[in-house]
């Protein structure tokens, strides 16, 4: 019998630990120091939401796993983070624009959370939504600089956005352990979260010079298992010491 609980927690935990990996990439890399120290600011805060939820995760699986097992021993098809999470960085709008468009999402959905049923992820999700925040901004911003900077940077964003856009539906749709956990009043119904997530952007992209795409069809899957090639190689990269030697430790 599947553990929809276990499920939801496994989806957020994926979620943040696969784009805190995808942000780690940076380190060192950021096109100036202050920007490579604030991202990898971010993306400790992120790594730090996925280690709640998996401890969480493993209490309620009551299988005596670890938070270790759900990050390294798991393979692609038993991660539920979304599409978008795993797509390759590309150049610093492309990742500016993803970290926005979820930031947008996660902020919208942990605000939500800290009102559900569940004390411990509500607890969670307080302590998130401070941590969002600043990433909500901080993206935001970036945004609103790339696409109102120079024409470089315009069709930079621009390129992103193409690129991006088709994973952005999948936040929207509806799992059969998401609907279990709107039953118990754990999650919010993700649909609901569409119009003020739509809101936001509108209002970033105005004044970023951006459209949103009149495209009707997206990409899902990743939330149920079904994921693009870019997340084996995530899992090839994170996995590979765990993988190699089995409870290795420092």
């Amino acid at each position: 019998m599947k553990n929809f609980k276990t499920e939801y927690l496994l989806h957020l935990a994926d979620n943040a630990l696969i784009l805190s990996h995808r942000l780690g990439e940076w380190c060192g890399h950021a096109p100036i120091l202050e920007q490579d120290i604030a991202l990898t600011n971010i993306t400790l805060d992120i790594l730090g939401q996925a280690r709640y939820f998996y401890q969480y995760a493993a209490k309620s699986d009551n299988k005596g796993k670890s938070e270790d097992y759900y990050a390294f021993f798991r393979n692609e098809r038993d991660f539920k983070n979304l599409l978008i999470l795993e797509q390759p960085n590309g150049d610093w709008a492309q990742t500016m624009l993803r970290q926005f468009l979820y930031d947008n999402y996660c902020l919208l959905l942990y605000q939500s959370l800290t009102e559900c049923s569940d004390n411990q992820i509500a607890a969670i999700a307080s302590k998130a939504v401070k941590e969002v925040k600043y990433h909500y901004k901080f993206s935001s911003e970036w945004v609103m600089r790339l696409g109102d900077g120079t024409e470089e940077s315009k069709k930079r964003l621009e390129n992103a956005l193409e690129n991006l856009w088709i994973y952005t539906g999948e936040m929207f749709e509806i799992t059969p352990y998401e609907t279990e956990m709107i039953k118990l009043g754990i999650a919010p119904d993700p649909s609901k979260l569409k119009h003020k997530w739509l809101e936001n952007t509108q209002n970033i992209f105005k004044l970023s010079n951006l459209s949103i795409p009149k495209t009707e069809w997206f990409q899902k899957g990743g939330k149920t298992g079904y994921h693009t090639e870019n997340l084996g190689k995530i899992l090839t990269d994170l996995q590979y010491m765990q993988r190699s030697y089995p409870n290795c430790n420092w």
